[in-house]
């Protein structure tokens, strides 16, 4: 019968084992480790384990690199019919958030979903952007908060995207801010539509209190104020802005 693997420490079951030390050999000192110290000084115990850091959002930083000359400037230099478009970004607190990024989508004027290339152009000799030409409409702005939460964009008015006869014009909003491992999606629309905002297919689902947080407010010719709230006030003051799924 085979012999177990496993074997008491006996010098006739280990043949292959060296001899066991002479009984007045002492036993072998570890090596000396200088960070213990001096030679024969005692070691230095180690302090306890520190409890774990606490969990925090730190970033994500959306001001390095991505914000670009003329981000702002989506119509046209000197454009009869630039309209401004302007707002805080808000926490749930109702604090401002300063260092929020936000982008702007929209139809052109003949409500075409294309655009035109040019909002990021690059110097071709040392490569740094220096935005656009200030002639194309490329439908598309960059912009980032203020210390005060504040952003504001100089555009064309909002026109509905063709092939969509149901909707009202409209300005996309992608926003980006701490704290937000997922950006978020909204709208803006404007007063002067308000016959189109019954039938358009979003506003028409919302209840009035929630479609009102998608609807800019005059605030002089030519310019309208549309803020932006992350979350509903604790006391129910004003209204989480409503946030757009794709699917």
């Amino acid at each position: 019968m085979p012999r177990p693997t496993t074997r008491h420490a006996t010098g006739h079951d280990l043949p292959h084992d060296p001899p066991p030390s002479p009984p007045h050999d002492p036993p072998q000192s570890p090596p000396h480790d200088p960070s213990d110290g001096a030679s024969g000084a005692p070691s230095v115990p180690l302090a306890p384990t520190s409890a774990p850091t606490p969990a925090q959002t730190v970033g994500p930083f959306y001001g390095y690199a991505l914000p670009f000359p003329g981000g702002e400037q989506i119509a046209p230099a000197g454009h009869p019919g630039t309209v401004t478009v302007h707002g805080c970004v808000r926490d749930g607190a109702g604090a401002p958030v300063p260092d929020a990024l936000l982008e702007f989508w929209q139809a052109g004027p003949d409500g075409s979903l294309t655009g035109a290339p040019g909002s990021l152009r690059r110097d071709p000799v040392t490569g740094a952007v220096i935005g656009r030409n200030g002639v194309d409409f490329t439908g598309f702005g960059r912009v980032p908060t203020d210390a005060d939460g504040h952003y504001v964009i100089r555009t064309l008015p909002a026109t509905a995207p063709a092939g969509c006869p149901d909707a009202a014009p409209y300005l996309a909003v992608c926003l980006f801010a701490r704290g937000l491992l997922h950006h978020l999606f909204t709208r803006v629309y404007f007063p002067e539509h308000a016959t189109a905002h019954a039938a358009d297919p979003l506003l028409a689902r919302l209840p009035a209190e929630r479609a009102k947080t998608l609807l800019a407010r005059p605030d002089g010719p030519g310019r309208y104020r549309f803020d932006v709230r992350l979350q509903q006030a604790e006391d129910g003051t004003y209204e989480e802005t409503v946030f757009l799924a794709f699917r």
